[in-house]
């Protein structure tokens, strides 16, 4: 079959880092893309793993507002100038500190740590601040979400004072990333973390055994328990990847809905292949957006189906209504359609209920983006607010939603009274489904680059999006780290202790004899 040529791009070859020319194209109802270096051959890999899907999400792509003061001027092309410059189309709305790169385990599809550096990378919190401060600066939209990350951020003895200068320096949305391990030992740390201000944990969580799971298996039930007793939140963060647990995507969602009062959400990540790797393997474990969305369809016999998924910059309009209204510039989700989907999950019994079964979400956000250009061209704001609220209901279908959720009144209070307890409200009813593929240099698009919202702060001031951070490392991650970094026999004489003495070490035995083990996965 032929190719059908979509549209072009700009690339980078794998090997060399040139920039290149790329032809995406649709063949056998799959998307692909494909580069060729002078000096290194041609590059094929998949893009998007359905057409019809990538024909739905391409209608709602939406260009951001991008940043007015930017920290660097664009001079050798995206992604070369990060950043932030002049060139990108989206502002910071998770922001990423590396507050350490040591971790208590070597899992082999990670991105880095200290032992496979040979550096240790332990920012001061002077340091810290100044990198919050640097997004916080940003105009016209100030970062206002923040995820602690490693390396295992929970291996610094000051995390909690590192949560509450976040908080000091007005941060709304704290969240920490980790393995769980200290949280699965030490319940009266979880019960600090979230007294310093930790929102939720963003928690690795690869599969239901140990055998697609390795990482905390054994210690998630504990997890799940000591942050059911403080109240903090938890995100469920699932790396996909074909042939290892994309078998157990539709068991994850359900294990989540089975234990909704900490869980607040589930955001898939199809793996990104960074670092130098054959086709062959590329194949066996490549997995993009569509391919993981309808495997949760097949495994949920059709409870969350692919139709039920959004690309994220479809929620746009809430924006612009938000914006109108207020008449400020509002948070943004302007990421490429590409990067992204989800869903919101509701639960009746055993019955997993998505958002679109009972309302016409878009309609609503087409409506949204109505009213707020009625205000922009000059009507009262007044009145388009009364009309607005008025006009909710016809977009919920209350004979199909779950019978203990009033969805207009959680709208009404969203939208009139400013009241983001109903925020919380709506997700402590449902499970929010989220899926997220990072880029690596295989399917490299310069376009998603651009969009990026997920970034990087780093302590020389500038603040680079993820997919130039972790997949151009040399050019940025590794290259600043290892200037504020020192070598591991410094840190050892500094701290009087070994780097490997900080992995973790479990007793399988005694954890899987652990009553609520057998309780958390029947």
């Amino acid at each position: 079959m032929a190719r059908n040529l979509i549209r072009k791009t700009q690339t980078l070859c794998p090997e060399c880092l040139r920039f290149l020319t790329a032809d995406i194209f649709e063949e056998n109802g799959k998307v692909f893309i494909t580069k060729t270096c002078p000096d290194h051959g041609e590059f094929i890999d998949v893009y998007y793993g359905d057409y019809e899907m990538f024909k739905k999400v391409t209608q709602f792509h939406h260009e951001g507002k991008g940043i007015a003061n930017p920290n660097t001027e664009p001079k050798g092309g995206c992604p070369k100038d990060c950043g932030l410059c002049q060139a990108h189309k989206s502002h910071t709305c998770l922001g990423n500190i590396v507050v350490t790169n040591r971790c208590d385990l070597s899992c082999w599809y990670c991105f880095f740590y200290a032992q496979k550096m040979g550096y240790v990378y332990d920012p001061t919190q002077a340091q810290i601040r100044a990198m919050l401060r640097t997004m916080k600066s940003e105009q016209p939209v100030p970062a206002n979400a923040i995820q602690l990350t490693g390396g295992e951020p929970c291996l610094r003895e000051d995390i909690v004072e590192i949560i509450q200068i976040a908080k000091e320096e007005g941060y709304d949305h704290v969240q920490l990333n980790t393995n769980g391990i200290r949280f699965s030992s030490d319940p009266d740390f979880a019960v600090r973390a979230r007294a310093a201000g930790v929102n939720v944990i963003y928690l690795s969580f690869d599969g239901m055994t140990p055998t697609t799971n390795p990482k905390n298996h054994w210690e998630i039930p504990r997890v799940l328990d000591n942050c059911r007793k403080c109240g903090m939140g938890i995100v469920f963060v699932p790396t996909v990847i074909r042939g290892v647990n994309d078998h157990e995507l539709g068991d994850i969602v359900k294990f989540a809905s089975r234990n909704m009062d900490p869980v607040r959400a589930v955001n898939f990540q199809p793996v990104s292949l960074v670092g130098r790797i054959s086709k062959a393997e590329r194949d066996k474990m490549r997995i993009t957006i569509p391919d993981a969305i309808i495997n949760i369809e097949e495994q949920t016999g059709g409870e969350v189906a692919r139709n039920d998924w959004y690309p994220v910059p479809f929620v746009a309009p809430v924006t612009h209504f938000a914006e109108a209204m207020s008449g400020r510039p509002r948070y943004e989700l302007s990421t490429h359609e590409m990067c992204g989907m989800a869903t919101y999950v509701f639960k009746e019994g055993d019955k997993l209920i998505p958002i679109t079964r009972f309302t016409d979400v878009e309609g609503l956000m087409k409506y949204l983006d109505e009213k707020a250009n009625e205000v922009q061209n000059g009507k009262s704001r007044l009145l388009v607010s009364a009309e607005m609220l008025l006009k909710l209901r016809s977009f919920i279908d209350k004979e199909n939603q779950p019978k203990d959720l009033n969805l207009a009144n959680i709208l009404y209070n969203i939208f009139r009274n400013k009241d983001y307890r109903a925020l919380r409200v709506l997700q402590h009813k449902s499970i929010f489904l989220g899926m997220m593929h990072f880029q690596d240099l295989y399917n490299y698009d310069i376009e998603r680059t651009k969009r990026c919202v997920v970034h990087y702060a780093q302590p020389d001031g500038t603040i680079v999006p993820f997919c130039a951070f972790n997949v151009i490392p040399e050019w940025y991650r590794d290259r600043v780290q290892r200037k504020f970094s020192m070598s591991i026999e410094e840190w050892e004489a500094e701290n009087g202790r070994k780097i490997t003495d900080d992995m973790y070490r479990r007793d399988v035995a005694k954890l899987e004899a652990d009553p609520l083990y057998k309780k958390t996965y029947g």
